[in-house]
C-alpha cells in the first residue's frame, strides 16, 4: 500500500515537472518572439524646454514676485526693476521728439515765406526781363539814351540775383527740413527705445511652467544677461533614450513605446517615437573620437532616440526632467 503510493507520488511529482517545463517553454517562447519585436535600454532621461530668464537692462530689483519650484502661466509677472531712470529717461527723449517737431514747424513755415518771396522776386525779374527787352529794341534804334539804357540793364540784374537768392533761400529752407525729418526720425527712435527700456522693467514667464535656479532678490543689483532663474515647462517634456546602433534596425517615427520610470516602479507611461538623432552620441560630443590617428578600437555607439510621452494632464504634475527611465519600443505589434 504504502509503495503505490510512492509510485503514485513519483507521477504526481513527473507530471508537475513536465507540466512546470512546459509553461516554461511557453513563457520563454513568448519572450523570445517577443524579444524580436521590442527594444529596450536603460540609458534614457527625461529632457524639456528650459527657460532661461535674464535681464534685458540693468537696475535695481524692486519686486520679486516668485518663489523656488512655484508654478507660474505664461504672461505672469516674475521681476520688477525699479522703473524711475528709465520713466525720465522717457520723459527726456518725449521733450527731444517734442522740440525737434516745433523746429520742423518752423521749417516748413520758413519754406512757405520763401516760396512766397521767390514767386515776387519772379514776378520782378518778369517785369524786368520785359523792360530789358523794350530797352534793347530802342536803344539799338537810338530811340532811348545811353543813360535810361543802363539803368533798366541794372534793373534787370538786380532783379535776376534777388530772384537768384531767393531760389537760393528756398533750397536752404528745404535742406534744413530734411535735416529736421531726420532729426525727428533719429529722436523718434531714441523715444521707442526708451520705452521699450521702461518696458523691460517688467520680467514675464515665457511659458506655462515652474520655477528654477532662483539667484535673485529684492534689492539686487542686476546686469544686462544676467541668469536670474529658469522656467522648466512640464507640459512639454520628452525621453532622449540612447539605444546601440545595433537595435535601431527595425525601429522608425511613430512607434508605440512603454516606459518604465524609476520613481514610480510598477507604473507604465506610454509614448511614441518621435525622431532619431542624424548622428551618435559621440560624434556630437565635446571631444569627438579621430579614428584616423591610428588608435582606433571599434565600439558599438549609442544614437539618440527622441521619444514623446502620450497627452496626459497629469504627466506635469509627477515627472520631471533628468529622472531615469527604461523605455522599451515595440517594433511589431
Amino acid at each position: 500500500m504504502n509503495l503505490q503510493k510512492i509510485k503514485n507520488g513519483k507521477v504526481v511529482i513527473v507530471h508537475l515537472a513536465i507540466a512546470a517545463a512546459i509553461v516554461i517553454g511557453i513563457f520563454s517562447t513568448i519572450y523570445i518572439i517577443r524579444s524580436f519585436s521590442r527594444v529596450t535600454t536603460d540609458d534614457a532621461y527625461i529632457t524639456g524646454r528650459t527657460h532661461t530668464i535674464a535681464a534685458r537692462i540693468m537696475g535695481t530689483v524692486s519686486d520679486v514676485n516668485i518663489n523656488d519650484n512655484q508654478n507660474v502661466k505664461a504672461g505672469d509677472v516674475l521681476v520688477k526693476i525699479d522703473p524711475a531712470d528709465y520713466e525720465l529717461k522717457l520723459r527726456q527723449a518725449q521733450a527731444e521728439v517734442d522740440a525737434e517737431n516745433a523746429r520742423l514747424l518752423d521749417a516748413e513755415a520758413g519754406i512757405k515765406a520763401m516760396e512766397a518771396n521767390l514767386e515776387l522776386q519772379q514776378a520782378s525779374l518778369n517785369q524786368a526781363t520785359l523792360d530789358k527787352n523794350r530797352a534793347e529794341a530802342l536803344y539799338q534804334k537810338s530811340a532811348m539814351p545811353k543813360e535810361q539804357y543802363e539803368k533798366v540793364i541794372t534793373a534787370y540784374n538786380i532783379a535776376a540775383a534777388q530772384a537768384k537768392a531767393a531760389n537760393q533761400q528756398l533750397e536752404k529752407a528745404k535742406s534744413f527740413k530734411n535735416l529736421e525729418d531726420a532729426l525727428i526720425k533719429q529722436k523718434q527712435a531714441s523715444l521707442e527705445i526708451a520705452q521699450r527700456d521702461l518696458g523691460y522693467t517688467k520680467i514675464y514667464a515665457p511659458s506655462n511652467g515652474y520655477v528654477t535656479q532662483k539667484s535673485v532678490e529684492l534689492g539686487n543689483q542686476i546686469q544686462p544677461s544676467q541668469p536670474l532663474m529658469a522656467i522648466v515647462a512640464l507640459d512639454d517634456i520628452w525621453l532622449v533614450a540612447n539605444y546601440k546602433e545595433t537595435q535601431l534596425k527595425k525601429v522608425k517615427p511613430g512607434q508605440s513605446v512603454k516606459i518604465k520610470i524609476d520613481t514610480y516602479p510598477g507604473k507604465i507611461f506610454t509614448g511614441k517615437v518621435d525622431s532619431i538623432m542624424a548622428g551618435t552620441g559621440a560624434v556630437f560630443s565635446l571631444f569627438p573620437p579621430e579614428n584616423a590617428l591610428g588608435n582606433y578600437v571599434k565600439v558599438v555607439q549609442r544614437v539618440p532616440v527622441k521619444i514623446v510621452f502620450d497627452k496626459d494632464p497629469n504627466n506635469a504634475d509627477v515627472l520631471r526632467i533628468g529622472m531615469s527611465c527604461v523605455p522599451t519600443i515595440i517594433t511589431k505589434d
